[in-house]
């Protein structure tokens, strides 16, 4: 496995004078916005206060996270806990790095309190290798005064809907109706919609059988035929979310990470959401979701699970994510904080009953980057839409094949 060389910054916090003989322990992740960071800050020194016996070094990875911790997995220096994305989690439980924590788990910390669909992320036969902290699905995000212009009363319940909807709304108060994400990220619940699947029960990519094609061809058909969506770089932005909150589109599929932004940045900017539409009369969305896992050879496993039954347990969750910024992945939290009525966030949080698991087997480069790069190119003409996913399937499993 190659491993890149990653500028790293450090943070410290001393949050409180300790007895010389405390455990220190290191908790590694990547950098977030100003408010995760303080947030996790507080929550730390909570910790801290309740823990004198323990100190907690919080290190962000500012570049290349998932490289920095192999290399440090295999220099055996990695951190005692860190954060571990859905997308990685498969091959990591299969190397024998990560400490299960069926054993740490007792009943007060209320397993069951946890939603099914996010804790199985970080299962594998029966053991459980990490405790999920957040998720996002994604939802569909449009602009109020576009659709009132345009004589649109309710958000799309249907694809077809959409197209519609995207037909009136481009040109107007908007340059476009729709803006488009075409990384796998946002578009695999699309090819769950006709009943295919991104990678098969061997662990292979998947993605150019004819019932994948069909969810992928209302991506093309949109864009290129219609001419009514958009991608970020079409219309001189950086992501679905800036061109949305710019207004140049007037809908877009995001995730609950689009609306601090939106309501930082774009203040003046009317919006709502709605679930994303349904494909092929099924719903579907994507769940994405963060766990905190612990390093197999940590010298200080009781004082590193002290900290995970911490930061997730219910206190620490609905503080954690009180602000809005993440979704509890705890339902008592969820149900405290009354997310599921919130206007902007409740078809979020309804998604994660029928989300698509951001999950690619062991190998997700190979399969997420042949994608991405093919798909783009048949979206913007450079190759026939058949040809350019067979291109990007074929090359994925011959990486995947090396790899084993």
């Amino acid at each position: 496995m190659a491993i890149a060389i990653a500028v790293i910054s450090c943070q410290n916090f001393p949050l409180s004078k300790h007895p010389s003989s405390a455990v220190t322990i290191k908790l590694s992740g990547w950098a977030g916005n100003p408010i995760e960071q303080q947030l996790l800050k507080q929550l730390l020194q909570d910790f801290e206060a309740q823990h004198p016996d323990i100190k907690v070094r919080y290190e962000v990875i500012s570049d290349q996270y998932m490289d920095v911790i192999t290399t440090r997995l295999i220099g055996e220096a990695a951190p005692d806990i860190f954060y571990m994305e859905s997308l990685e989690a498969p091959f990591f439980m299969g190397q024998n790095i990560l400490e299960p924590l069926n054993s740490y788990i007792t009943p007060e910390f209320d397993l069951e309190d946890f939603e099914e669909s996010l804790l199985a992320n970080f299962k594998d036969e029966n053991f459980i290798y990490g405790l999920p902290k957040d998720y996002s699905t994604l939802a569909l995000f449009y602009n109020k005064k576009a659709f009132a212009s345009a004589g649109l009363s309710r958000p799309p319940s249907t694809w077809d809907e959409l197209r519609s909807y995207s037909q009136q709304l481009t040109g107007k108060v908007n340059r476009y109706g729709f803006g488009v994400t075409p990384k796998l990220s946002y578009q695999a619940y699309k090819i769950a919609a006709f009943g295919g699947k991104v990678v098969d029960e061997n662990g292979y990519a998947a993605f150019a059988t004819p019932e994948a094609l069909r969810g992928l061809q209302l991506v093309i058909d949109q864009y290129q035929k219609d001419g009514t969506s958009a991608q970020a770089t079409d219309v001189g932005t950086n992501s679905g979310t800036e061109m949305f909150g710019q207004s140049k589109v007037a809908m877009v599929i995001e995730g609950n990470w689009a609306i601090p932004y939106l309501e930082t940045t774009f203040p003046q900017l009317e919006f709502a959401t709605a679930e994303v539409p349904t494909i092929n009369n099924k719903k579907g969305t994507m769940v994405f979701t963060v766990a905190y896992v612990m390093n197999k050879q940590s010298q200080h496993k009781a004082a590193a699970w002290e900290l995970i039954s911490f930061l997730t347990g219910k206190e620490g969750m609905a503080k954690w994510t009180g602000t809005g910024f993440a979704l509890p992945t705890r339902k008592s939290v969820a149900k405290q904080l009354g997310y599921d009525r919130d206007s902007l966030r409740s078809p979020l949080v309804a998604g994660v009953n029928y989300a698509t698991m951001w999950q690619l087997g062991n190998y997700p480069g190979a399969i997420a980057n042949n994608f991405d790069n093919q798909f783009i190119s048949a979206l913007l003409g450079q190759q026939s839409f058949k040809s350019a996913m067979l291109r990007a399937q074929n090359a994925a499993n011959q990486q995947i094949i090396a790899r084993e």
